[in-house]
């Protein structure tokens, strides 16, 4: 039976336990998936002792998908260069962990015109976004708060040209945009596309659509949310934690509708 869950704090308001709980169900396959609220020094503890509790995985939101590079479990090589994790799977006698984020992030994105692309963030999702780009996209730029994160940013990428921004960057001439900052400061980012016509990526389902989005969308802009990248992240997830195989298309639509049917319910 798998044993799972989602780690973060908040977590309340995660739609990971009805989006991993309703697969396993149309799956066939007895699971049970719970969310629990968890700060880093408790994950640390907790993580430490987690196989002998019989857990099958986990998957880690903010702020610990930096947490497992603290104890010493395998990590895939693309999260390891990453320095960003949000899934551990049990493997032999440690846990495993990658980066789900990054590969759905390179499949929804994979026919989207990307020669040039802007990141406004430079936190782990916005690290993702960057592994999963890096050598599809020319060139990447990032519009970042903090600029000392771009040291850790340099060093991911391998292939792509990065260049780095303040905040009121221009952001008119490029392909795609990717929005990885906070529900508190999404509302920045208004201003930042109001000229800009290509794909629109905000990465938050809550609230959902975001001004920004829903300002996009509104222009005609190509556009993916935070449910979008959550479903695509929690197919790999369901895959690794029940080792069945299945058509991702029509998961991907059944969860899709079930996670719009629970934000609609939640915003009535």
């Amino acid at each position: 039976m798998i044993k799972a869950a989602v780690l973060g704090s908040p977590i309340v308001h995660s739609l990971s336990p009805l989006l991993h709980r309703t697969a396993y169900q149309l799956l066939g396959v007895e699971a049970e998936y719970s969310a629990l609220d968890m700060q880093p020094d408790v994950a640390r503890t907790f993580l430490a002792t987690a196989l002998e509790s019989g857990w099958t995985g986990f998957s880690l939101t903010m702020p610990l998908k930096e947490t497992i590079f603290d104890l010493n479990f395998e990590v895939d090589p693309l999260a390891s260069r990453m320095r960003s994790a949000n899934t551990l799977v049990k493997h032999d006698a440690t846990f495993k962990a990658s980066s789900t984020d990054a590969s759905a992030f390179a499949r929804l994105l994979e026919r989207t015109k990307k020669d040039r692309v802007a990141i406004i963030g430079g936190g782990g999702t916005a690290r993702a976004a960057l592994g999963a780009l890096d050598s599809s996209a020319t060139s990447i730029d990032f519009l970042l708060r903090t600029p000392s994160r771009s040291q850790t940013l340099g060093d991911i990428a391998e292939k792509s040209r990065l260049d780095f921004f303040d905040m009121s960057h221009d952001l008119t001439s490029y392909d795609l945009v990717i929005s990885t900052v906070p529900s508190g400061a999404s509302v920045r980012v208004l201003g930042l596309i109001e000229k800009f016509r290509g794909t629109f990526f905000e990465v938050l389902y809550n609230p959902s659509p975001t001004q920004a989005l829903q300002y996009a969308k509104d222009r005609g802009n190509s556009t993916f949310d935070g449910l979008d990248l959550l479903v695509e992240q929690a197919l790999d997830q369901i895959s690794l934690f029940s080792g069945v195989e299945f058509d991702y298309a029509s998961m991907r639509a059944e969860l899709l509708e079930v996670g719009r049917a629970e934000i609609a319910r939640r915003n009535a």
